[in-house]
């Protein structure tokens, strides 16, 4: 397993009474979603994984055991990590799942459109016409 199970299920317990509260597996941890909108996840691990949203992403990022969130070296301005020591407790833990609640509770939901596969259409095959080279002469036997 890649992620805490023991953290998934203190987030599942902070979750537990939310409706439209779903959860599905993704950048190598588990992410928690709302509606079809990620609120926040477990990564590397242990981390918690928190979407605070770009206005407040400063504010967060001041909070004891959080850092910037980044992918492959790209900063994701509105997400943070929070370590360990950040989230140890029931009421820092609840906190950091409302805090990302409360950013995207009002954003639309997603729904999950079903995968339709293009329907592959043959191009027409156009052969060039075959044109044939003249025989080598052959040169004449002295």
């Amino acid at each position: 397993m890649s992620y805490d199970e023991g953290l998934a299920q203190r987030i599942r317990e902070v979750v537990a009474d939310r409706q439209g509260v779903t959860e599905r597996k993704m950048f190598g941890g588990l992410a928690f979603l709302l509606n079809g909108n990620m609120f926040c996840g477990i990564a590397k691990k242990e981390d918690l994984m928190v979407r605070v949203g770009p206005a407040r992403h400063e504010e967060a990022l001041r909070e004891p055991h959080a850092r910037l969130m980044d992918f492959a070296g790209k900063p994701m301005v509105g997400f943070i990590f929070v370590a360990p020591p950040g989230h140890a407790s029931d009421e820092a833990l609840t906190r950091w799942v409302d805090w990302s609640l409360a950013f995207v509770s009002p954003m639309p939901s997603k729904t999950s459109k079903p995968v339709t596969k293009k329907p592959v259409t043959k191009k027409p095959v156009t052969k060039k016409p075959v044109t044939k080279k003249p025989a080598a002469r052959k040169a004449p036997k002295k």
